[in-house]
């Protein structure tokens, strides 16, 4: 009996997944947790594992797609056994018989094509001619990666003063955006910077990385970072809240979130649970490995939840002072400028120091800067006095 491949729920506030590539193609032989296809989704993008052993014998959806959870997106089983492919409800793809008008062209065009509202979407929203666009999805179909990679190939080569490019966000880039927008609608922002002297730091790093790289860990800055932000959110508790309604709501539990670069696909903030109850060791491990899924898309929807706090290491990519976003509905985001060599008075005597800049994002609403000056003030401490 064949086995239905349907969109899954990756977290229980997501309603919807976007094909982003079928890893299968129909006549492929697969078993059971072999990856058949990647999924995006306002949360996290995942690979899917299939559910049984057995063959591709029909792919319903195509690439680009949209689609509610639950729906069908295909099928599996023994070879030419018979299956279902009428249309259902749920799926947001459709055989449609339309005519087409060209705004390149004086013709009307008819062709029977598969293809999805959203891509239906852009290509009337951009004035496309469907026709010039060429479909790699299943059967040919016209996927929405197609009609943005035509749309820059096609305003690249335009006359200078004529190449402008029009692309749609990505479901990730959308949710990104709507996420600042509310951040900033919602919280009073009010940044304070620090600056810390990392030593100490450097120097236990350099004693320790060989032997961590032995155990096939990689010992970055960021750990330090989590390590003593976790101790000073021990102690300054509010600042791992939230605001409900009239309430401040202190969380038991320290979350610490910390941003990955996705390059132009955006962002994403992994979290480690129960940040202070973890050696620094520890921290270094998972941290390495979440960051590693991060980029490779397999993280868990449950991997990108339930953070407290939130720290972002701008100065990775040179970035000196930043004022970074809070992440809703958290109260507070630190963010970490790149460490240089400064000339800095100590004892009035002028020596040369690795110095950084430490920025802390609060909301005013919860906390004041006294508060979240004492929070720094601490994580500094715990960072120039690293044993």
């Amino acid at each position: 009996m064949p086995t239905k491949i349907t969109m899954p729920k990756l977290g229980e506030s997501v309603v919807e997944g976007t094909i982003n590539k079928w890893l299968v193609q129909e006549g492929d032989k697969v078993d059971q947790y072999d990856p058949i296809l990647e999924i995006t989704t306002d949360k996290v993008d995942a690979e899917i594992p299939c559910s049984t052993n057995g063959t591709i014998l029909k792919l319903l959806v195509s690439e680009g797609d949209t689609v509610k959870v639950g729906s069908l997106l295909g099928w599996i089983g023994e070879p030419n056994e018979a299956i279902d492919i009428q249309p259902t409800d749920n799926l947001q793809t459709s055989h449609l018989t339309e005519t087409v008008d060209s705004p390149s062209s004086t013709k009307s065009i008819s062709q029977e094509t598969y293809i999805s509202p959203v891509v239906k979407k852009i290509i009337s929203e951009n004035n496309l001619d469907i026709t010039q666009i060429k479909g790699t999805g299943q059967d040919g179909r016209i996927t929405k990666k197609d009609v943005q990679t035509f749309m820059r190939t096609k305003n690249h080569s335009a006359a200078i003063g004529h190449s402008s490019v029009k692309l749609s966000m990505t479901p990730m880039r959308k949710t990104i955006a709507q996420h600042m927008i509310q951040s900033k609608h919602t919280s009073a922002h009010v940044t304070t910077v620090f600056e810390v002297d990392m030593t100490n730091v450097i120097a236990h790093r350099k004693t320790n990385q060989t032997s961590y790289a032995d155990n096939d860990i990689k010992l970055t800055y960021t750990a330090y970072f989590l390590y003593a932000c976790a101790l000073a959110l021990s102690s300054h508790k509010t600042l791992n809240s939230t605001l409900v309604d009239d309430m401040i709501l202190i969380k038991d539990d320290i979350n610490i979130g910390f941003a990955v670069s996705l390059g132009e696909g955006g962002l994403i903030v992994p979290v480690i649970r129960e940040t202070d109850k973890k050696t620094l060791s520890k921290l270094a491990h998972e941290l390495n490995d979440l960051t590693t899924r991060a980029r490779a898309h397999t993280l868990r929807p449950d991997e990108v939840q339930h953070g407290t706090f939130t720290i972002t290491n701008h100065g990775v990519f040179g970035s000196v002072v930043a004022t970074a976003i809070i992440n809703q509905p958290q109260c507070a985001i630190l963010g970490i400028g790149a460490i240089q060599k400064r000339v800095v008075v100590i004892e009035d005597i002028m020596e040369i120091r690795p110095m950084v800049y430490i920025s802390l994002t609060f909301d005013h609403r919860i906390i004041d800067g006294e508060y979240a000056d004492e929070f720094l003030k601490k994580v500094k401490t715990e960072l120039e006095q690293w044993t």
